[in-house]
């Protein structure tokens, strides 16, 4: 929707602690602006920004062991056959996928269903 489309104006008075909170909401949001942030909580009644930067961290990890992983199954193929030490490291780059996942559920917000 762009903006010629747009023809009514809203006026709306806040007090000095409205304004600020409303500020500090848009801060906290991926818009860039006021009103891209009232026009989004009028068109789907909520507004909320997630910060999910921790993923990163996992992310990385995860993508470390996916790559220990790899290397693995490529000296398998060329060896056809596995050995126990490959076993093992196979369990422990399970063990810490499992462990990171524990660690990135523990950090989510709760949710009552």
């Amino acid at each position: 929707m762009g903006k010629r489309e747009r023809n009514n104006v809203v006026f709306l008075r806040l007090s000095d602690d409205e304004y600020r909170i409303l500020k500090e909401k848009v801060a906290g949001s991926k818009h860039s602006n006021i009103s891209d942030f009232l026009r989004q909580f009028i068109v789907e009644g909520i507004v909320y920004y997630v910060d999910y930067e921790y993923l990163r961290e996992y992310d990385y990890q995860l993508s470390k062991i996916g790559t220990n992983i790899n290397q693995i199954a490529h000296r398998i193929n060329e060896t056809r056959s596995i050995y126990q030490s490959d076993i093992d490291e196979l369990r422990k780059e399970f063990e810490e996928v499992c462990r990171l996942q524990k660690s990135m559920l523990s950090r989510q917000p709760y949710r009552r269903q």
